[in-house]
């Protein structure tokens, strides 16, 4: 009886579905076995492949990852200490070698060349002079692409101040410049005015590039003054020491702005002129001239510091360029056919020493173009007796193309370095 009790309730409970657990084939859960081990199976392939294919991919994510943290900032290093090796090279130390690609201009073709600088359009017959190419001992200055150079200096404005030798640098650079231009005409002095001696400010623009190379004529830099009451009857003009020339406010807004200035200070531009010196609104009739140069500097440096903004513009100051006059006479040059050994030419300024020493002292930087001794092996270079006016000889200006084309060179070089 309880037998039956007990399967009549099993019975009644499986019939109602209610508390009683459900009955499942063998089969069925045999199946949902396999179906589970399969599906697990399928993933872990699943998970394989991926990792077989993807795998490679994180790998080259990582090692790329390592690279940039660990390899290229070595790279990157490593480029800047090429960079700053070729600032640290002597560009002026070195020697002139043969180059058959030089010259770059043709002074002919160039508006912008004084007739007086053109040697070979008054009729001089050797061109051997223009073959010399600058060699550093220990570092090269690629050879000027015109092109290059006009993308690298597009909405620039390049400023010489000084005297003639800045004016003829600063036609050699716009003649090599005027190379890469297309259209000729693009090219103009802003305000029409002619090449002259005396003319105070020229300046060349290059339209399409927003690019203008300008000259001021500032010879001792310092501003010339009226002669002092009660000065003495042989002073006929004055140098104030202590000022800046009057128009140096213009120079201020530049992208390189490059000085000279020392050939003026010489006893005939000076004492022989009735030209003596001023400071302080004092008449300093005693002062010599390397004394009275080394105050005028001085003041130069003063109004650099306090007026340039280094951030935009590059300083340079080129120092004094070597004559060749004869020795026996300031009539004759001293004629030789090709350029000299270093050892003929080791030359010094006292005018390009005091200034290197003020710039050593100075609380932004400037850079100096130390470009006496390479010229001074140039005595081949110079005009001579190849100006427009015959009958005079000129020993210290150069030929253009020539040597100044390579100061330029330089130039450029130490302006895209920075």
């Amino acid at each position: 009886m309880k037998i039956l009790s007990r399967n009549t309730s099993s019975s009644k409970s499986t019939s109602n579905g209610k508390n009683a657990a459900p009955i499942r084939s063998p089969r069925v859960i045999l199946h949902r076995n396999i179906s589970n081990g399969l599906r697990r199976d399928n993933l872990a392939s699943r998970n394989l492949l991926i990792l077989i294919y993807i795998g490679p991919l994180i790998i080259f994510c990582l090692g790329i990852t390592c690279g940039y943290l660990y390899i290229f900032p070595n790279l990157e290093q490593a480029f800047y200490q090429d960079a700053a090796s070729s600032r640290v090279c002597d560009f002026f130390d070195g020697s002139w070698v043969l180059d058959d690609r030089y010259p770059l201009y043709n002074s002919s073709e160039c508006p912008f060349t004084e007739q007086g600088f053109n040697c070979l359009d008054n009729g001089r017959k050797d061109k051997n002079y223009l073959k010399w190419r600058w060699k550093p001992k220990n570092c090269d200055i690629p050879i000027f692409n015109a092109s290059r150079t006009l993308k690298r200096l597009q909405g620039k404005r390049i400023v010489f101040v000084g005297d003639s030798m800045s004016r003829t640098q600063w036609e050699s650079l716009v003649c090599l410049l005027m190379t890469g231009v297309e259209d000729k005409r693009s090219v103009y002095e802003v305000k029409g005015r002619n090449i002259t001696k005396t003319t105070r400010h020229l300046a060349v623009r290059f339209r399409s590039l927003n690019l203008s190379v300008e000259f001021y004529r500032s010879v001792f830099l310092v501003q010339p003054g009226m002669v002092p009451k009660h000065s003495p009857k042989r002073v006929k003009s004055t140098l104030k020491l202590d000022v800046l020339d009057d128009i140096s406010k213009e120079w201020v807004d530049s992208d390189a702005l490059i000085f000279n200035s020392g050939h003026w200070w010489i006893p005939s531009k000076l004492y022989e002129a009735g030209c003596y010196f001023q400071l302080g609104g004092s008449l300093k009739l005693g002062e010599s001239i390397t004394s009275a140069y080394k105050k005028a500097m001085s003041t130069w440096a003063s109004w650099v510091e306090a007026l340039v903004n280094s951030n935009k513009t590059h300083v340079f100051f080129r120092t004094f360029e070597p004559s060749h006059w004869s020795k026996q006479s300031r009539t004759h040059c001293k004629v030789i056919q090709v350029p000299e050994s270093d050892d003929d030419n080791i030359q010094q300024s006292p005018f390009s020493d005091i200034v290197t020493d003020i710039v050593k002292r100075m609380n932004i930087p400037v850079t100096m173009l130390q470009i006496t001794s390479m010229s001074a092996s140039r005595g081949d270079a110079h005009v001579g007796n190849w100006s427009d006016h015959k009958s005079f000889t000129d020993c210290s200006h150069w030929c253009l193309p020539g040597v100044p084309d390579f100061w330029n060179e330089i130039l450029l070089h130490y302006l895209f370095l920075h």
